[in-house]
């Protein structure tokens, strides 16, 4: 599916109308002078929240975790946050 094209004149004049349509998921390729001179997307929202079971489905394929050596990442982490950022 292509993004359709839209003048700059055309942004300008029906930008209502525009930006109800990228609210809405629709992109755009702005010209001007015949020429591409940019892209109108809508912006990703990530989600906040994943199901129980949505979590469990993604977690199948994951490769298995070393606990020892998460638990050390973990304690090192913890020791620089404790000294400060900018001590060394």
């Amino acid at each position: 599916m292509s993004t359709p094209e839209i003048t700059q004149r055309d942004l300008r004049s029906r930008s209502r109308e525009i930006m109800d349509a990228v609210e809405h998921g629709q992109s755009f390729t702005v010209t001007r002078d015949g020429h591409q001179i940019g892209e109108l997307v809508p912006i990703r929202r990530r989600r906040r929240f994943v199901s129980r079971q949505e979590f469990v489905a993604m977690s199948r394929n994951a490769p298995a975790t070393n606990l020892e050596a998460f638990r050390a990442d973990q304690d090192a982490a913890a020791d620089q946050e404790a000294r400060g950022a900018y001590e060394r």
